[in-house]
This record gives structure tokens, sequence and C-alpha cells, in this order.
């Protein structure tokens, strides 16, 4: 192992620790299916999955009907905006300010997961969800977990549920998602090498220019991990995603990334890329616009999807 990769490995140990309690000992049993349903282009299974012996995880998995042999997976993570009911519904609905990422994902054959967070959707527990989500946090520091420990442990089951599904190809598996899906994407791809590319849209946040703008409050309380900033900033946590592709798209008039914080996570990252991958395995853009996914936002990402995962490109090598 070379020395920027002991490096990597070793820093990811510790952004485990910082993340709490976690069910490591439990085992995953099978799938459970609730139902199937036929949609144009493909189809759509309900699933209940079993990621951390807690509490059951309802899903949603698309499988394209014209697809590769083995296809390339992604896991698609919702966002948050106070949407509690919405959870992984939002794959097939999609928001005001994100069109349905389902016909996109048929269209591409990418076979795709999508899982309820803690509190969100079939996991909402309380009438209010604002409410279920703080007592939430506030019990599982009672009990020595984090709540955004949790979450990134189930996305890290889920991600083993797709790259072990018989249809998918475990080396092309994408991490996606916007807002509090898009931190969770980027998190994710820093937490595990198995994702092979990460793409994420309106949250690449450097935690200093937030402290700065006053923008804390712009991030839900699962956002906070308890002495985070002590070990890791924003950097050191997406320099663990090195040399894998990874493409952010941000707005510049978005309280939720400050554009200042946004360059300096670029600025830092792209001779990483430079030194270690390939600088074009990089690519970190503001356009004009709030907390939202504009057309040309949707492109970009739609070509980093071929590019990365349909085999349209050239794989990323390491250089060291």
């Amino acid at each position: 192992m070379n020395e920027f990769a002991a490096y990597q490995e070793s820093r990811r140990g510790e952004l485990w620790g910082l993340l709490g309690d976690l069910p490591w000992q439990h085992k995953s049993s099978p799938p459970r299916v609730v139902s199937t349903e036929k949609h144009e282009n493909y189809t759509l299974q309900r699933l209940v999955l079993d990621l951390n012996g807690i509490e059951p995880v309802p899903a949603l998995l698309l499988i394209p009907d014209r697809r590769q042999h083995p296809a390339p997976g992604l896991l698609f993570i919702h966002w948050h905006a106070g949407m509690y009911d919405l959870g992984k519904e939002e794959l097939l609905q999609g928001v005001d300010v994100q069109p349905a990422y389902a016909p996109v994902c048929a269209e591409k054959g990418l076979v795709t997961l999508a899982i309820d967070s803690w509190c969100f959707g079939e996991r909402k527990h309380e009438p209010d969800g604002h409410i279920g989500e703080e007592d939430a946090f506030k019990l599982m520091l009672w009990r020595g977990q984090v709540l955004w420990g949790m979450m990134m442990f189930d996305e890290l089951r889920a991600l083993s549920f797709l790259a072990s599904h018989p249809d998918v190809d475990p080396s092309r598996i994408g991490a996606f998602g916007m807002s509090m899906g898009a931190t969770k994407a980027w998190w994710l791809g820093a937490l595990d090498p198995r994702v092979s590319t990460v793409m994420d849209v309106c949250c690449l946040t450097d935690y200093d220019s937030l402290i700065a703008t006053h923008g804390l409050k712009e991030h839900g309380v699962y956002y906070f991990t308890p002495s985070l900033l002590k070990h890791f900033d924003t950097l050191e946590i997406n320099e663990l995603i090195v040399p894998r592709p990874h493409l952010s798209v941000n707005g510049r008039r978005d309280p939720l990334t400050p554009p200042a914080g946004v360059e300096r996570v670029r600025d830092k990252l792209l001779p990483l890329y430079t030194r270690y991958g390939r600088a074009e395995d990089c690519h970190i853009e503001l356009f004009d616009c709030a907390h939202q996914e504009l057309p040309d936002m949707r492109r970009e990402v739609l070509a980093w999807m071929d590019r990365y995962l349909m085999g349209q490109g050239t794989a990323t090598r390491l250089r060291f």
C-alpha cells in the first residue's frame, strides 16, 4: 500500500470513530419484497431491508428493462428540506427544484437503490417530523450514538446490498444526492472506497466558511457530529475520495453553500487529483442559482454518469 492510500485508510477509520456507537455486529437478514410494480422502462421493487438490527428500512429498487449485464448501480440518497413524508419517494416524484431521477436511471440502465433515512418517509414515527428528528437526535446522544452516524451506517449497508445484487457490477456504483443527500454522498464516498464515483448537488460546504457566514441555522440538527472540527474539515473528508471521480455542482446564491467555501474546497482538492490521479476526475462548479438543480447542472450530472458509470469514458488510474 502506498503512503497516501495508507493515510486515507487510517483517516477513514478515524472518521468512522467520530460517528458514535454503530451496530457493526449486526448481521443483515435477506430483504423482504413488499411489492413489484411495472413502470415504463423499468420494474420497481418495494423492499424492506434489515440494515441495522434496530428498525426495518423501507427501500425502492429500480431495475431498468434495458441494461448491461452486469449493470452499473446508483445509490440515490434523498434530501431533507423538512419534507419528512417524502424520503425515498423523491426518486420517483422529484421535487420543485429537482425533477425526478427515476426516468433518467431507467433510460441509462442504472440499477438504482433508494432508502428512507432515519425519521423520513415510512420511518417517520411522529406526526411532526421535525420533533421526531430532534427526539431521535437527543435519544441517540444519550445512548452513545450519533444520528448522522446512524444515517451513514444505513447508507453503507444499503451500498453493500446494492453491490451484492446479481444484476449489479460492484466496481461501478455511484453515490448521488442533493442537499442532505449530497452531503451523505460525499461522506459515503470518503468512508467507503467501494463508491466508484460521487455526484453531489448543492451541499459541498467548507465548514469554516459556513461558520463565518452564520450559516449553521441553514442545516438541520442531523448534520452535526460531536468534535468533528477537532479532527476534520470539509477538505480532509473529501480528500478520502481521491482519486475516485467526484462531481459537485452548487449554487452561488445558496446560503447552505457559501461560494467562497466551495472555491476553497475546489482549489485544495484539484492539486490532489493532479498528483494522485487525474485532474479531470474532479469537477466542482458554481452556478448562478440558489438551492436548486438547474438544467445545466443536470446535464453535468448526466454526462458524468455516462463517463464514469456507463463505461463511456476512460477509467481512472492511480499515479503515484
